[in-house]
């Protein structure tokens, strides 16, 4: 796996450069948002770790004009501010997560294991868990064969679940990735919602596919798993 690590202080670009390198990762630098901009549209990364406060051109900037150049990249953001504004603005800018420093070396690895697992499954055509199936081309859902109806926000949710299947999602990662504001951070819209999918995929079924983490947030993994 190649990643292209942007970060223009010195000694945090080596902290991450080693500890990723140490996990068998292949890494190239750019300290300044131009430079990654051309490395990036030369070289095909599997995930690009983005600091915002860059000299040349900012993260959200150069977020941004990754995504109409249409490079499809997982970008992980990296910025020592922490406000809810911050995350949604660049996660709608086309960032698919958001790290606030500092941070712990087990966190950044879990996340950069997470979004390249997330790379490859959106590139799959069908996500499958048990016998529940969503294809990525036709946005058709099944379960054991059986076609099942959802409505647009329901499919992203699912879809979500599915890419992060047999793993734990909280509730702002919901917001943040499915939602992309955070009006659904306060109030209960996030459990209607997938109270509304464990009524399509899971009432009428022997094995439930989506559990509660209580205090956390949602699971959705292999019925002999649970």
């Amino acid at each position: 796996m190649r990643i292209l690590l942007v970060e223009d202080e010195a000694k945090i670009a080596a902290f991450i450069k080693r500890a990723l390198t140490e996990k068998r990762y292949k890494v190239d630098l750019a300290s300044d948002g131009n430079q990654a901009l051309i490395q990036a549209e030369i070289q095909p990364y599997d995930l690009i770790i983005l600091d915002i406060v860059l000299p040349g051109r900012s993260g959200f900037n150069l977020c941004e004009q990754l995504r109409k150049k249409k490079i499809s990249t997982p970008i992980l953001l990296l910025s020592v501010k922490d406000s809810l504004h911050d995350k949604v603005k660049g996660l709608n800018l086309g960032a698919d997560d958001y790290l606030t420093k500092p941070f712990e070396v087990e966190e950044l690895l879990a996340r950069v294991r997470a979004l390249l697992r997330r790379g490859r499954n959106d590139k799959l055509p069908i996500l499958k868990v048990a016998d529940l199936c969503l294809n990525q081309v036709t946005q058709k859902v099944t379960r054991a064969g059986k076609p099942i109806k959802l409505t647009a926000r329901e499919y992203a949710l699912l879809r979500y679940l599915l890419i992060h299947a047999g793993e734990i999602v909280t509730r702002t990662m919901i917001t943040e990735h499915v939602w992309g504001e955070d009006s659904a951070a306060f109030t209960n819209v996030i459990d209607v919602y997938i109270n509304y999918i464990r009524k399509k995929i899971d009432r009428d079924f022997k094995h439930p596919l989506i559990h509660t983490i209580r205090f956390t947030g949602y699971i959705l993994k292999e019925p002999d798993s649970a």
